[in-house]
């Protein structure tokens, strides 16, 4: 990682722009998601190399760039390389280089800045708290990297939901139990999902849609492959500057969330809270 990419605010968020409002297929979420992660190179690959990277073909790497509005994918990539100067001309002489355990946390303060701003609209995570409110069992769903965030969130969504259920580990299993909790009353599942996009999980998504459950996702992008079977998403950016992710914002994220939970039925929420409370004190839980 060069440090200009440090320094600079880096063009991914940009480069998300140029995807915000436009209805893309699956085919051209994966080449959105790929731009996307790869922001920094992005504008000076080949249409064959992003079709690569995307494991797509060529093709329908210049339908991508035609349906957002270029003449082909040249002119697509000349918007790319225009995103990368501007992110590379805007310094922060306050903000030294470092060493690269600080620049990758100074990447995920910036990574909470964005999500930050994006919280300035509120609508959607005060829709997916009143579902996930609502929802007798609530399910949360996280496999793999994305397992303890989900037991992260229900541990703490227990004290403010009378039954919460966690499916961590997958095989045939998953779908059983994401059917047992429909039949017993769930109308919702949040799933976090985070890189490198369990397949099992994405199958369970599109199988709790089937099933007639709405679907809420917490993960690092709008075009992320889980997007595709969420009624709502809500993006937070992975940390990827060291040997394994940084999920400090899809944490940040996950508690919000559970804050609009509590918000959507607060006297409830209030109740049990006492409740634990008065139980945590007559069982000496806590020596602090």
């Amino acid at each position: 990682m060069n440090d200009s990419a440090v320094i600079a605010a880096p063009p991914t968020d940009r480069v998300l722009d140029l995807f915000q409002g436009i209805r893309l297929t699956p085919t051209q979420r994966r080449i959105a998601h790929s731009l996307v992660q790869n922001a920094a190179s992005a504008a000076y690959l080949s249409a064959a190399e992003v079709a690569e990277l995307a494991k797509v073909s060529q093709p329908s790497v210049t339908r991508f760039a035609m349906a957002l509005g270029y003449d082909g994918y040249p002119a697509l990539r000349r918007r790319l390389r225009e995103i990368a100067a501007a992110g590379h001309g805007r310094t922060d002489p306050e903000q030294p280089v470092g060493n690269e355990m600080q620049r990758a946390v100074r990447a995920e303060a910036q990574n909470l800045n964005t999500l930050a701003e994006q919280l300035t609209d509120r609508d959607a995570v005060t829709t997916a708290g009143t579902l996930l409110a609502d929802s007798r069992p609530l399910v949360v769903l996280g496999l793999r990297a994305a397992a303890p965030l989900a037991a992260y969130f229900a541990y703490f969504a227990a004290k403010v939901h009378p039954d919460v259920r966690v499916l961590d580990s997958g095989g045939s299993l998953l779908t059983d139990r994401l059917e047992q909790a429909r039949t017993a009353g769930a109308s919702a599942v949040l799933a976090i999902v985070l890189p490198r996009y369990p397949r099992e999980v994405l199958d369970a998504l599109a199988e709790a849609r089937a099933i007639g459950m709405s679907v809420v996702v917490i993960t690092d992008s709008a075009v992320s492959p889980a997007a595709e079977h969420a009624h709502i998403v809500l993006p937070a950016a992975v940390g990827a500057q060291l040997v394994f992710d940084l999920h400090t914002a899809p944490m940040a994220m996950s508690m919000v969330l559970l804050q609009a939970v509590c918000d959507a039925a607060p006297a409830d929420a209030q109740r049990r809270l006492e409740e634990f409370e008065q139980s945590a004190a007559r069982r000496q839980l806590f020596v602090g």
